[in-house]
């Protein structure tokens, strides 16, 4: 069976303020050709569809657009909720569109039962789970502490259940919302740290065939079973050496996986340029990039006038500026936001009351900071499901 895996879309979301509608439009309709033309026998969809709980309209009319898409090839495809998207939203009408088939996968006590599709070899049993809040869903799993890793192995727990009882030979995939160990973040994902944990092993994910992985938007091999897409789009410039590509995975009658990188469009070239603003306008090293999105970092002492008309001239699309003189890591002059940079929330919190009281937080103190952080991302958590 072909398997096109893809995650991440992100509709609705802007690139520094740059509406990327048509460029998201662009992807879709190259997806609908590689499903096509490379005889893809199924979709798989790993979340972050929408951006955001309550999306556009225009990225609403896009999903629409590219279910209807989907639903006319006739190939099944299978898609389930990021941490992006309101999974009850998402899910709307699900009973009626799965008949269309297209299978949305949103809801966590449906984890264990699968879309069930054949090939000339057997059946293959699809799992949806859909981004798992830990602190929404522990009691769904009966889990006691609410953590990424918990609940994850307790849905996993689900999904071994109901294979068992399949007939032999019967092929699995796992599509999931989750930071799994050695992925590599970037700058454009929404943090889903849960008492100071983010990731879970790949070792959760023991057991079936192939594991479409949504949430990071680099596209990375975590082991031959465990992949991520990645996102079609670059949404950070940190995302700058990415190579933008959707999974092409052939599984084989006894569950063996091959995969193939299908490159998606580039809407761009992104650019990160750093150096005095004299240099980034006189070198001719840098003319590749005049036609790049480019985000400057400029060394200069002391902040130059007019830095982004000038820059403009020569890199008219120039969309992110930043002021980073150099300077020794001890001077005082550091900027702050220089003295934060890669600190989670939790370390910053624990680095206030060593400044204040003289001293930082014992262990006890430490849990109150992340128990504080967690809570909060509940609540948020919560309140984007009931919007």
């Amino acid at each position: 069976m072909r398997l096109l895996h893809t995650s991440d879309w992100h509709l609705g979301r802007a690139f520094h303020r740059v509406n990327m509608l048509a460029a998201q439009a662009e992807f879709i309709g190259h997806l609908v050709a590689t499903v096509r033309e490379r005889g893809v026998d199924a979709v798989v969809v790993s979340g972050d569809v929408y951006d955001r709980a309550v999306p556009p309209l225009a990225a609403v009319e896009l999903y629409d657009d590219a279910l209807h898409r989907l639903a006319g090839l006739g190939v099944p495809t299978v898609m389930i909720s990021g941490n992006h998207d309101s999974a009850r939203r998402l899910g709307v009408g699900a009973g009626l569109i799965g008949r269309a088939g297209i299978h949305l996968r949103t809801e966590p006590a449906a984890c264990g039962t699968p879309v069930v599709l054949a090939d000339a070899h057997g059946d293959v049993a699809f799992y949806g789970l859909p981004y798992l809040e830990p602190a929404l869903v522990k009691d769904e799993f009966g889990v006691e502490k609410a953590g990424h890793e918990a609940v994850l192995a307790a849905a996993m727990e689900r999904v071994r259940a109901d294979l068992a009882t399949r007939a032999p030979g019967t092929r699995s995939v796992v599509l999931a919302h989750a930071f799994v160990t050695g992925g590599e973040a970037s700058d454009s994902e929404r943090d889903i740290t849960v008492g100071g944990v983010a990731a879970v092993p790949a070792g959760v994910f023991d057991g079936v065939d192939y594991t479409a992985l949504g949430h990071l938007h680099g596209c990375q091999t975590i082991t031959e079973r465990v992949r991520y897409s990645g996102s079609p789009l670059p949404y950070s410039f940190s995302e700058a050496d990415h190579r933008k590509t959707m999974w092409l995975v052939d599984l084989d009658a006894d569950g063996a996986v091959t995969a193939e990188r299908v490159d998606c469009p580039v809407p761009r070239a992104l650019a990160r340029l750093r150096g005095t603003l004299d240099d980034l306008l006189a070198d001719p090293d840098l003319a590749r990039h005049e036609d790049a999105w480019v985000e400057a970092t400029l060394t200069d002492a002391v902040r130059p006038a007019d830095p982004m008309a000038r820059l403009t001239e020569r890199f008219p699309h120039t969309l992110s500026l930043v002021f980073d003189p150099e300077r020794t890591p001890d001077d005082p002059e550091v900027s702050y936001a220089r003295r934060l940079a890669g600190r989670s929330d939790q370390e910053i919190a624990e680095d206030f009351v060593a400044h204040v009281r003289g001293a930082g937080p014992d262990e006890r103190e430490q849990g109150v900071l992340r128990d504080a952080f967690d809570a909060v991302r509940a609540d948020e958590a919560v309140r984007e499901v009931a919007r």
